[in-house]
């Protein structure tokens, strides 16, 4: 009898597993035909999480680079975007960053990448960032939660992360998830107990 009963277990453990797989697909596109599932983007269960502290240099003839402190003084939200010359989907959002940048304050941080190559990445049509850093050692990237490139956060004023997305920005993404938390955030009761 024993012996029958670790068999049957061995057998439903499959049948459990797939059973699961099956509830939490059915889930995620319940939520997706309901417009409540985002991909790209991952949670943040903690209202409260702040960026980390960093200062990191700029790029030769770009800018002076920023810090934690400058990030947090911005009195508008700051989309930050981590990116990387060697990175395939970093150039392919290249041209949407040109335009979300006209919607939003845009920030760029270069990841393990030479500052030369990073710089001429940038500039080949145009810099879409109002400021960029270089984090050659990733050091930065790591303190931040990166996973890979590119990468990009949603900073308030006071340094509270709002939403963080892992893959290439499109248009859709930024008007649909990203501007309408920004913009909430712009709204005239924005000042109130929201320092880091």
């Amino acid at each position: 009898m024993t012996r029958l009963t670790r068999r049957q277990m061995f057998m439903a453990l499959p049948v459990a597993g797939a059973t699961l797989a099956g509830l939490g697909c059915w889930k995620m596109l319940a939520a997706m035909q309901d417009g409540s599932f985002d991909p790209h983007a991952i949670r943040n269960d903690q209202a409260s999480e702040t960026i980390p502290d960093f200062s990191l240099p700029g790029l030769t003839g770009q800018s002076d680079g920023f810090s934690t402190a400058e990030l947090r003084a911005s009195p508008v939200p700051v989309l930050v975007n981590f990116f990387a010359s060697w990175c395939i989907p970093c150039v392919a959002e290249m041209a949407a960053l040109r335009v979300i940048s006209r919607d939003i304050a845009l920030w760029g941080i270069a990841y393990k990448d030479k500052p030369q190559d990073a710089r001429r990445f940038i500039e080949r049509d145009g810099s879409p960032y109002a400021r960029t850093g270089l984090d050659e050692s990733g050091m930065t990237a790591i303190d931040w939660g990166v996973t890979g490139v590119p990468e990009s956060f949603l900073v308030m004023p006071g340094g509270h992360i709002a939403w963080h997305g892992a893959a290439a920005l499109d248009d859709a993404l930024f008007h649909q998830t990203i501007l309408p938390l920004a913009t909430q955030a712009s709204a005239p009761s924005t000042g109130g107990g929201r320092s880091p």
